[in-house]
């Protein structure tokens, strides 16, 4: 398959008549269990830039949705978090090699020692979810504590404790992938005791989110305009707008974005304008094998995947959200649907978005 980007390839992409196609495929994303679909779509370079939305908002009042608007980016929220931990390593406040033990708070500590050899787990394996601790969103009790009462207030030690108490270690220190929320709640937690600062406000600082014009990056509850540009995101049917936020808060998720701003940041991050030292960068996407192969191509808050022949990488949050970026071609790619999609571990519009610009 060709994939020609010259520049007038980009200007063409951006006009009218290839903004309708785009239109009208996020417009065949629609059904009666997925109401809303937004996505952004950049050129490394800039020249080419199209974003858009479709359906609604809020499927019961039936609010045109805009791509403007911000919605819960759950899982995504790992990104920024390693981010902000390889900017703790380039700050001198951490090594990757260190066990967890000797910066996480004692409670905490105390908690994860019932079940975890702490001095032998290191920050880097929590990066790559090979600590082995367990997943604490796949407690019994998770789930039926969110169905029952949706707006139940979470706290980080909470979750921990759960994952503590109804799950086991999931195998030795580094010998494994198995993704752990858990994991990146305790990532949350260093950022926080070494910018002295929330997490939302750790990050900020630590990414220079606000000096890169991402005003729409904010954790549920921060900034009052982001809150009332958030959409409605649909689980099972069920529309789950006044679930609280502290179910996936504390690092394992916690950001609301736009499609764009998730763009943004993505090409920040590679155009060397996060990190200090462009070696961290290297850091951060450096291949790992396990001696049994891993379910995901996972490196440090992002994993690869292939789309159309071409690699990507990316990371998915659990309401529907997905950000990528494809090194060969330059090119940053970001959906959110309302509701989970179905197919793979691949939104279904960005194959059919690629198609298109190669047609």
């Amino acid at each position: 398959m060709r994939f020609y980007f010259s520049l007038s390839l980009c200007f063409l992409l951006v006009s009218s008549a290839f903004g309708q196609d785009f239109q009208s495929i996020l417009e065949k994303e629609l059904s009666e269990n997925l109401p809303g679909i937004s996505v952004c779509i950049q050129s490394d370079d800039e020249q080419f830039s199209w974003s858009g939305a479709a359906g609604f908002a809020d499927q019961k009042s039936k609010s045109p949705l805009r791509s403007d608007q911000t919605f819960r980016i759950a899982s995504v929220t790992k990104t920024y978090v390693a981010a902000g931990i390889l900017r703790l390593m380039e700050e001198g406040k951490l090594n990757l090699e260190d066990p967890i033990s000797k910066h996480i708070d004692p409670e905490l500590s105390n908690i994860l020692s019932e079940d975890y050899m702490l001095d032998q787990i290191t920050i880097r394996q929590t990066l790559r979810h090979s600590a082995g601790f367990f997943d604490h969103t796949n407690a019994p009790d998770f789930f039926k504590t969110i169905l029952e009462k949706p707006d139940h207030q979470w706290s980080r030690t909470s979750q921990i404790k759960l994952g503590v108490e109804q799950g086991d270690p999931v195998g030795a220190p580094g010998k494994q992938f198995s993704y752990s929320d858990m994991g990146y709640v305790i990532l949350g937690e260093i950022i926080e005791k070494y910018t002295n600062k929330s997490l939302d406000a750790g990050l900020k600082k630590l990414l220079g989110l606000e000096e890169l014009g991402l005003d729409r990056t904010d954790f549920e509850g921060e900034d009052e305009l982001t809150d009332q540009l958030r959409i409605h995101q649909y689980f099972q049917g069920m529309d789950t707008y006044e679930w609280s936020p502290t179910m996936d808060y504390f690092g394992g998720g916690g950001f609301l974005s736009t499609t764009c701003e998730l763009v943004d940041f993505f090409q920040a991050l590679f155009q060397g304008k996060v990190f200090e030292n462009p070696e961290t960068l290297d850091i951060m996407l450096e291949p790992v094998t396990y001696s049994e192969k891993a379910r995901m191509d996972y490196q440090m808050g992002m994993y690869q995947v292939e789309i159309n022949g071409m690699k990507a990488y990316t990371h998915s949050g659990f309401w529907g959200t997905q950000v990528l970026y494809f090194p060969e071609k330059k090119l940053f790619m970001a959906a959110n649907y309302s509701s989970v999609w179905r197919g793979g571990a691949v939104a279904p519009v960005f194959e059919k978005l690629l198609e298109e610009m190669t047609n």
